[in-house]
């Protein structure tokens, strides 16, 4: 009979493996489908810990492998996919922009671990998913409409860095988990507005779903921000 333990392990392993995919077609100079397994990270990503919730089977060592794998794929892969992809433009900048994005992963990471029993109803800072995910989903929509970010001066590495920033901050995220952190109407509207801005301007060069994908965790990490400010504003 197959140990329930390994179901869930199993999906945390391919969140790893995809990543390491990721990777290597970074070397390979396929940005496309490094992009691509970076979503399939995010797909095992999300599977692991509902299996483990199914089968019964949750694990301290497991929530380790998860947090070691989410490393690899949405902190490592995306720096190397940015670096090779547009930041190798920029000399030492582009090494360091790509070097503060995984740390800053990597603390994303050890900060959650640490503060699972404290913080409820909301992720404090930008999940190193999204961040990831934001990297893989932006450099498709470039390749699909033959955008070269080096080309807009320092736009791309700014942009990175507040990704970067954005996964330290204290930032209050909604978790989608239906309580605790409270969705403001205007945060909706300014998704709903950023997010078709988005989507019509990839539907205009052809690019519908990679637009629909990089509206998605694009809009999230900004939404993120006008619903603090709003939470902020609204306590005065």
């Amino acid at each position: 009979m197959i140990d329930k333990h390994l179901i869930p392990n199993t999906a945390t392993a391919s969140n790893l493996l995809f990543g390491m995919c990721s990777i290597l077609s970074t070397f390979e100079g396929n940005f496309f489908l490094s992009g691509v397994f970076i979503l399939l990270a995010l797909v095992a990503d999300g599977m692991d810990g509902r299996l483990a919730r199914h089968f019964g089977v949750s694990s301290e060592f497991g929530k380790e492998m998860d947090s070691l794998c989410d490393l690899g794929s949405f902190g490592i892969a995306p720096a190397i996919l940015a670096y090779a992809f547009c930041l190798n433009h920029y000399g030492k900048l582009g090494w360091a922009v790509a070097i503060i994005f995984a740390l800053c992963g990597m603390w994303r990471l050890a900060r959650f671990n640490v503060n699972t029993t404290v913080v409820h109803g909301f992720f404090m800072g930008l999940a190193i998913p999204a961040g990831g995910c934001i990297i893989a989903t932006t450099t498709i929509l470039f390749l699909e409409i033959g955008i070269d970010p080096s080309s807009y001066g320092f736009v791309y590495p700014i942009s990175m860095l507040v990704v970067a920033y954005l996964m330290v901050s204290h930032v209050h995220y909604p978790d989608f988990k239906g309580s605790g952190e409270k969705i403001f109407l205007i945060s909706k509207i300014f998704a709903a507005g950023m997010f078709l801005a988005i989507v019509y301007a990839g539907f205009s060069s052809g690019a519908i779903w990679q637009s629909m994908l990089a509206g998605i965790f694009s809009t999230y990490a900004i939404a993120g921000i006008v619903n603090s400010l709003c939470s902020l504003m609204s306590q005065r």
